[in-house]
């Protein structure tokens, strides 16, 4: 089992992106020494502090949006953290461009990056930098086969319809072989059935979808990897709120308020994102951003969280990855990013060193 954490690095309405930096340093630092397995960079872009204009679902302010950039920063002061993207969202960036970055991350962690890929479910980041959201599918795919092919031939060429590169050789190349292990996040319905044809490890979370909503979609991606021939056993990760505290009731009351906000967030974007260019499943997100508007804490405590004391937690998790068939848990340590900076850090502390251990 991977037991790993989630690094969105928020910035605080009290504080500065200064002390941002130092707040994600200090994470790193805890899951280092507690013996945690990896952290794992978000990708975030044009998360600004919110103005007094903005709509009530403004998103959290965060500081990664060059996350390859604080994997090697984190690379640099860690010896055994995997170190991992969770997502690097393809469309976003040139693919031989993010395969030279992601290869010298390799080489400088000497064999530590883990490469999880997604196009995002949302248009925000593509209006920023001017790119059709419609073509965010086929430029994924496009880039996914460059990367790969940068990685494992010493020169190739390739002609699609966003990229075309004659005889050329990438440098460098990764340390680990033959590259960094690809993972493939699947936020949508439709995205479980294509990352099994493609036999690719997987990031699923229960943000959109409850545990039954989720157990039955692993259940089309498992087969549809056996359908493409790829017998090996499937590799999950669940990325998931954990809350650890010295009660249940602290548990409860120290991570409501943000985890509430969060979720508020999380419905107001799938309800913007209805109907929107080049995007899929608009009934899909219709009915999960109404559900998600309706839900109270209570839903959330017993459907999507893992919050409470140590046992709690760890009977939580172990349900979870009976019912679900996981290889490992990522941890969202701070939703919505309004929790206390101290009392964050204590439930980090309390999982990496009551939870993890009972749960190996």
């Amino acid at each position: 089992m991977h037991f790993g954490m989630i690094m969105e690095c928020d910035y605080r309405e009290s504080g500065t992106i200064e002390d941002a930096f130092q707040e994600a340093f200090s994470v790193v630092d805890i899951a280092e020494k507690n013996g945690l397995d990896g952290v794992w960079l978000a990708e975030r872009h044009f998360a600004a502090p919110k103005r007094p204009t903005d709509a009530a679902g403004a998103g959290i302010p965060s500081i990664v949006s060059v996350p390859m950039i604080m994997a090697s920063a984190i690379a640099a002061r860690t010896e055994r953290l995997r170190i991992g993207m969770a997502v690097a969202v393809l469309p976003l960036c040139h693919p031989v461009r993010m395969a030279e970055e992601a290869a010298t991350v390799d080489q400088i962690s000497r064999g530590r990056l883990e490469f999880g890929v997604g196009r995002s479910g949302f248009a925000r980041a593509y209006e920023g930098y001017g790119i059709p959201y419609g073509e965010s599918r086929g430029r994924f795919q496009e880039s996914l086969e460059i990367i790969l092919k940068a990685w494992t031939e010493h020169r190739f060429s390739y002609e699609g319809e966003y990229f075309k590169f004659d005889d050329v050789c990438v440098m460098p190349k990764p340390y680990q072989h033959p590259h960094p292990p690809v993972r493939m996040a699947a936020t949508t319905q439709d995205t479980f059935p294509a990352v099994g044809k493609q036999g690719l490890a997987i990031f699923v979370g229960l943000r959109g979808f409850d545990v039954h909503e989720l157990s039955k979609n692993l259940e089309v991606y498992r087969q549809s990897r056996l359908d493409a021939g790829f017998t090996e056993a499937p590799d999950v990760l669940l990325r998931i709120p954990v809350y650890v505290a010295e009660t249940a009731e602290r548990a409860r009351e120290d991570a409501e308020a943000s985890t509430m906000k969060s979720y508020e967030r999380l419905a107001n974007t799938f309800s913007q994102s209805i109907g929107g260019e080049g995007t899929q499943n608009s009934e899909d997100r219709a009915e999960r951003a109404k559900r998600l508007a309706s839900v109270n804490y209570e839903q959330l405590l017993v459907d999507r969280l893992a919050y409470g004391t140590p046992e709690m937690v760890i009977e939580r998790l172990g349900m979870l990855t009976k019912e679900l068939g996981l290889s490992g848990v990522v941890i969202e340590p701070n939703v919505g990013g309004g929790i206390a900076v101290d009392r964050m850090l204590n439930s980090i502390n309390l999982f990496a060193k009551e939870v993890v251990p009972a749960l190996r």
